[in-house]
């Protein structure tokens, strides 16, 4: 089989039991996402750092593709998270790099008063695939050397 686009477990999660993202119905643009392990998540306080939550998961995909991490719907108003960095992007060469086997998180900040306790196996995110373009004098050539925020190093 020809593989174009999908999920794998990342190492160091393969006995952990970790469920690949999934779409619910045929017609959602989002592979929900679940947590790889039972984390809590602050209530927020200035000068607080974004709790990341483990996925044990990563993603391959096409030359002109990105994956596109975003928050559920029902997330800020029932749990108050919010995403520190409003999406997440996942380029095609953060897959298998060297310092984390391209194993995604997601950020979040916790709005509410109480620490929010994120469950193994509760649905944190919504995964989508997108193409994208580039410029007619695109020239870049850089090549990842690193994991997460590794990409202007």
């Amino acid at each position: 089989m020809d593989k174009k686009r999908g999920f794998e477990i990342a190492k160091g999660f393969e006995d952990k039991g970790i469920n690949l993202p999934e779409r619910k119905t045929k017609f959602s643009a989002g592979y929900d996402v679940e947590a790889a392990e039972d984390c809590i998540i602050p209530s927020f306080k200035k000068g607080n750092k974004p709790t990341l939550v483990k996925t044990g998961i990563k993603a391959y995909m096409q030359d002109d593709e990105v994956l596109i991490l975003c928050n559920r719907s029902s997330n800020a108003g029932k749990k108050g998270l919010v995403m520190a960095n409003g999406i997440g992007i996942i380029d095609k060469d953060y897959y298998g790099n060297p310092d984390n086997d391209g194993h995604f998180m997601f950020s979040f900040f916790n709005i509410k008063e109480e620490d929010i306790e994120i469950k193994k196996g509760d649905v944190i995110g919504q995964a989508i695939f997108q193409k994208y373009l580039v410029t007619d004098d695109d020239s870049a050539e850089g090549e990842r050397v690193g994991g997460f925020g590794s990409t202007s190093k």
